[in-house]
């Protein structure tokens, strides 16, 4: 599976939103977009002797863009000790998470939510501004980038978002990126207000987003998953397969 998460996925990565291109440079695979768009460096080939000289590359590309951007680590990138590099040259680690990926057919993809919620797909700009409500809530940050790049994806065609609703009251919201020509579906966001955790809702979420992949031809889920979403899912049957680590460079 990771084989076939790296060539698919980070080889030979599509872009993640309708502004944004990924480039191939020499062995770094990155995506480049406005300031609104994801942009970073998502796979690189490099040994000890290439490593210091790409990095610099990075560097320099994307401070002449003015992006900041990070380069996303995983825990089986080489060469050995590429984390020290990136601190050298200036980058910041965020919270590494844990690459997780599970075949559907293996889920559980009944769960239901729990008794008053019921699931919403989102559809509109209105239910855009209902999931930036529950991310700002959940995980307590600003969604103005959250906003742009799901309205531009909902207009692709390429995500489906979900929200749970306990009357009229937002309480989870979670979407899902669609890779066409892959085998794989990736989750994303999946956060629930605090009075809300611990009820089921967020499996809830994971089922719902399974079925959608099932419908659509996937056959992989995959998500970077949080210390408090991993136990979940290596319940629900996910992998732990590597970690993942954003290193942010200003």
């Amino acid at each position: 599976m990771l084989e076939l998460f790296d060539r698919q996925l980070r080889q030979g990565a599509r872009p993640d939103a309708p502004e944004a291109r990924v480039e191939r440079a020499g062995n770094v695979v990155r995506q480049v977009g406005p300031e609104h768009c994801w942009n970073g460096v998502l796979w690189s080939g490099l040994d000890e002797e290439t490593a210091d000289a790409a990095i610099a590359e990075q560097v320099r590309y994307f401070g002449e863009l003015g992006r900041p951007f990070e380069w996303k680590l995983y825990g089986y990138d080489r060469p050995a000790g590429l984390d020290r590099r990136l601190l050298a040259a200036g980058f910041t680690p965020e919270p590494a998470e844990t690459l997780m990926i599970a075949e559907i057919g293996r889920l559980p993809v009944g769960g239901e939510p729990p008794e008053g919620v019921r699931l919403v797909p989102v559809t509109d700009a209105d239910g855009v501004e209902l999931v930036v409500d529950v991310h700002e809530s959940a995980f307590g940050a600003t969604g103005d980038h959250l906003r742009e790049r799901l309205l531009a994806q909902l207009a692709e065609g390429e995500v489906v978002a979900v929200l749970a609703m306990a009357g009229d009251t937002p309480v989870s919201a979670a979407r899902m990126d669609l890779h066409p020509g892959t085998r794989f579906a990736s989750l994303w966001g999946g956060g629930t207000v605090p009075e809300w955790r611990g009820r089921g809702v967020y499996r809830a979420l994971i089922a719902y987003r399974a079925r959608e992949a099932v419908a659509r031809g996937y056959d992989h889920l995959q998500v970077d998953a949080s210390s408090q979403s991993r136990p979940i899912l290596l319940r629900l049957g996910f992998e732990a397969i590597t970690t993942t680590t954003p290193y942010v460079h200003e």
